[in-house]
């Protein structure tokens, strides 16, 4: 029998705490050994039950999430999900949470909307089977940019005409950062679905521009897909796919969600599969579930170069699992080695290969 997972809330408000435990003590595989109201009792809850996850607040008094939070990462790495209002201020917060280790992040329901907590139970048992509390994991497997020397883009790149398509979920903030700062100010159209709140996709957009060369953008409905320019799908209520209307744009789509998510990663890479065939390169970096894996399969076997993040360096190697279990994955890499194979992928290298 599975262990359970041991968790400890922490929330300055007794009402989302009395929801939280409620939402995790309906499912038998997770056990509430604890709460607390902010980061001094938080602290001692720590030293006296060893939890093996805590769900966090970003907003609390006398110390934010945030500091306390890397606090934990220093002293006693172990895995945290933020737990944050669906605001502009709680995005920013909450991405500067992913990106200094945090698990994963949900949104604060709002009254009588329980959706964000739709997968909390789930990520909570998959942040318990993770590595990332193991001090070894927290700052090498974790950290692979400062593993090797960074990759620079040869100052002759040239775009061929293939387009990138990437799926991310769980640790894709971190993931998504290390694989892009590699790009060039000139890379192919590359389009990206990462699960993520609504309010946290234009923030996250916002931040990877700031990060990046090339133009970083959250997607709107009819964005013709350029050179040099990067787009995410916004989170919410529609998917994104790519179509050729004229010239390939993305395009926002109604639809149930594929595999509980909406946007859909299958969806995005299926549209690619169809539209570009052999002129794309798909890409499926850590994440729970197999959102992604059927999607990246279409795109092989149309004959798009296919790349999967490796177990080591995934915070959950679920979706490339699956990717790799399926045949969907033609290379196999660590995350550190990702950006540049993009890169290798999709520069001119005959006549045929040359941007129109």
């Amino acid at each position: 029998m599975t262990p359970q997972a041991r968790v400890l809330v922490v929330d300055d408000s007794p009402t989302m705490r009395g929801l939280i435990k409620a939402v995790l003590r309906s499912d038998p595989g997770i056990d509430v050994v604890g709460e607390a109201g902010d980061a001094m009792e938080a602290r001692n809850a720590i030293k006296q039950l060893n939890p093996d996850v805590i769900t966090l607040d970003v907003e609390m008094p006398n110390m934010n999430g945030i500091d306390f939070l890397e606090k934990i990462m220093k002293l006693r790495p172990m895995p945290v999900i933020m737990v944050s209002t669906l605001t502009n201020r709680g995005a920013e917060a909450t991405l500067a949470a992913l990106e200094l280790g945090a698990f994963d992040c949900v949104g604060k329901p709002l009254p009588g909307d329980p959706a964000p907590f739709a997968h909390l139970a789930e990520t909570v048992k998959a942040a318990a089977r993770s590595q990332r509390h193991l001090p070894e994991a927290a700052t090498v497997e974790h950290a692979p940019a400062a593993a090797t020397p960074a990759y620079a883009a040869p100052s002759d790149y040239q775009p061929s005409r293939k387009i990138i398509a990437i799926g991310a979920s769980t640790g894709g903030v971190e993931a998504l950062i290390a694989v892009l700062t590699k790009f060039p100010v000139n890379c192919p159209p590359t389009v990206i679905t990462q699960h993520m709140p609504a309010t946290f996709t234009k923030s996250f957009a916002e931040r990877l521009n700031r990060l990046c060369a090339p133009q970083v953008k959250e997607a709107e409905d009819g964005d013709r897909l350029e050179i040099g320019r990067i787009y995410l799908a916004p989170g919410g209520n529609r998917h994104m796919e790519i179509s050729n209307q004229l010239a390939p744009r993305c395009i926002l789509t109604d639809g149930d969600p594929v595999n509980g998510h909406r946007p859909s990663v299958d969806v995005l890479f299926n549209s690619v599969s169809i539209l570009a065939g052999a002129k794309a390169v798909g890409v499926i970096l850590t994440g729970m579930g197999r959102d992604g894996a059927a999607g990246l399969l279409k795109m092989r076997q149309a004959g798009a170069t296919t790349i999967g993040q490796n177990e080591k360096t995934c915070v959950v190697y679920g979706m490339p699992r699956v990717a790799q279990e399926i045949g969907a994955v033609g290379i196999q890499l660590p995350l550190n080695l990702i950006g540049e194979e993009i890169l290798k992928s999709t520069t001119i290298t005959s006549r045929k290969d040359r941007v129109a």
